[in-house]
């Protein structure tokens, strides 16, 4: 049982709260178990994670809770290993994950407005818990798991200022069976904290220095409750066309040794993962969107490798635990249980390729219509990807001549066999931000698109989700006219040999998504900062593995697969 006085308390002993964000969803399941024990070896008793509502529910009332999407089999590997566990769940996750975790069929109600009152939003929120809370109940420490804590929303002091929506949120919460106490998790400053926090639960600071400073403004909220530091930033997010981040070991090093001695702290990221498929977000200030490899400079890299970092933050916290020994449970490092190699696997010829235009038939049906429709309208009823507008055309049309307004995210027209197409893209859904409710995608409702300057009124619609499904539908036996195209590259594996972690060397390519064995691995962009994309071994198999590019513009004859990854 765990309670909190003036600081944490579990079965009436002090508790010292030293957490990891690991986040399943950016995981396979056949790497839990490794990524979980190298955070218990290195000091941590509590792992952390999200659970991003769009990637439970993509459709509304169709769950997932098997396979990759199993957070109760994530939960109980931690338990098994000893660790307690954080739970922040949705609505609402920021993360830097596709709308902040929120599905985008919500988008299909025109009144939508998400994190808020609003009762066609509560209304979704409570169903959704339904289903989601009973399935963490029998983990909570007080039913014999190891759940210690629960956090109401995510860092809201930035969007709003409803404690009524707050409070709704945990009402829901314990109505459907939550009883360990509640968190909430806000920067301190700029009055974020007040406006995001509520009596029923525990603020606490997100923040990655200036530690002392940062707890000494929290006291004002806290009170005499315990400090916590919930997301101790380590490390920092890409976009695409910026720099790929680092962070000052030194300083970091400096502000671990303050988190232990004046409170608690969770690290963010222990490791970050990958933002496999087009489930990257997009920030505030970034005009191009996240990248696909969610890195953060973490404690452990993308494909779960020590670090130097690793190796400094465990030695402080040994010898903190040196210092303070009531504080812990000194107990042994757990042998890694995982085997996990890398290969370069070398050099590999494309064997097939077709244009986009001769195989669209195939892998999408048309939604007929005479007006553009958004993604997220009822009709279509799509959430990531591309979708395509296309009308007939003259002989002798040219691209100046088509127009269009009020197209998300990034608009490429084109002219191919008598057809007009614009093609908009979404980039990904804003997922922190006071621009939640406006993340509608494609030609939005009072858009148009224009051809010789009047107004089509003929469209096909095609929604390119790129969903196992659809690239298992691609006829390469049509050929390679212009355009984007599908390029096929077979990877043979032989039954001596080993499936290793590997990389896609996008190196030659300039912008699209790339698949493996019909696994979405995400976008690759020649602007950087990342050239290669993370094969996990998982995804591949003895005998032959076929990899998939889809190029938007440039397609190059090769790839090669890496032992490491690439940084521009």
């Amino acid at each position: 049982m765990l309670t909190i006085t003036s600081d944490f308390l579990i079965d009436n002993k002090p508790f010292k709260l030293i957490s990891g964000s690991i986040h399943y969803f950016r995981i396979l399941p056949e790497y839990w178990q490794d990524r979980l024990e190298k955070l218990k070896n290195m000091g941590c008793n509590t792992v952390e994670t999200y659970i991003p509502w769009n990637f439970h529910e993509p459709k509304k009332g169709q769950f997932r809770f098997e396979g990759r999407y199993d957070f109760e089999k994530f939960i109980k590997l931690a338990e098994n290993l000893g660790l307690y566990v954080i739970i922040r769940p949705s609505p609402y996750i920021c993360a830097e994950w596709e709308w902040g975790g929120l599905p985008s069929w919500l988008l299909s109600d025109k009144k939508m407005k998400v994190r808020s009152n609003y009762k066609g939003f509560i209304k979704e929120v409570e169903e959704y818990y339904k289903v989601l809370m009973p399935r963490l109940v029998p983990h909570q420490i007080d039913h014999g798991g190891k759940i210690i804590l629960m956090q109401i929303e995510n860092e809201y002091g930035y969007f709003g200022f409803s404690k009524k929506y707050l409070r709704t949120l945990a009402r829901l919460m314990r109505e459907n069976g939550i009883t360990v106490p509640f968190v909430t998790s806000d920067g301190p400053w700029g009055g974020c904290m007040g406006r995001g926090s509520i009596k029923e639960a525990l603020p606490t600071g997100n923040f990655g220095s200036q530690v002392e400073k940062q707890f000494g403004v929290m006291k004002k909220y806290v009170g005499k409750g315990p400090l916590v530091c919930m997301e101790f930033w380590c490390g920092w997010f890409d976009a695409w066309g910026e720099e790929h981040h680092t962070s000052d070991l030194e300083q970091n090093k400096k502000d671990l040794t303050d988190a232990l001695r004046l409170g608690h702290l969770n690290f963010y990221m222990f490791e970050g993962g990958t933002n496999f498929g087009f489930t990257a977000g997009k920030n505030l200030k970034s005009k191009k969107a996240d990248i696909t490899s969610y890195d953060y400079d973490a404690i452990l890299t993308e494909d779960g490798k020590l670090t130097q970092k690793y190796e400094a933050f465990k030695k402080i916290i040994r010898d903190y635990e040196k210092e303070y020994p009531n504080d812990f449970t000194n107990i042994p490092e757990t042998p890694l249980s995982t085997k996990i190699k890398q290969k370069a696997y070398g050099e590999i010829k494309v064997s097939e390729s077709v244009s986009l235009w001769n195989t669209l038939e195939k892998i999408a049906s048309p939604v007929l219509s005479e007006k553009p429709l958004n993604m997220e309208n009822e009709k279509i009823g799509q959430d990531y990807g591309y979708i395509l507008y296309r009308f007939p055309v003259s002989a002798d049309a040219e691209i100046s001549d088509i127009t269009y307004k009020n197209a998300r995210d990034r608009v490429t027209v084109f002219i191919e066999n008598g057809n007009g197409t614009v093609c908009v893209e979404n980039i990904g859904r804003e997922n922190f931000g006071l621009k939640l409710n406006k993340q509608r995608k494609g030609i939005m409702p009072g858009g148009w698109i224009k051809y010789g300057g009047k107004k089509v009124k003929d469209f096909k619609i095609y929604s390119l989700d790129f969903s196992e499904e659809q690239i298992s539908k691609i006829d390469f036996s049509s050929g390679v006219t212009i355009g984007p195209s599908f390029n096929k590259f077979i990877l043979e594996i032989s039954e001596e040999d080993e499936c290793c972690d590997t990389f896609l060397d996008c190196t030659g390519w300039t912008k699209g998504v790339a698949f493996v064995n019909g696994f979405n691995l995400g976008r690759y962009w020649n602007i950087g900062p990342q050239t290669s994309l993370y094969i996990p071994a998982p995804l591949l198999h003895k005998g032959k593995n076929e990899i998939i590019m889809f190029e938007e513009k440039k397609t190059d004859t090769k790839i090669r697969l890496l032992e490491n990854h690439n940084w521009k």
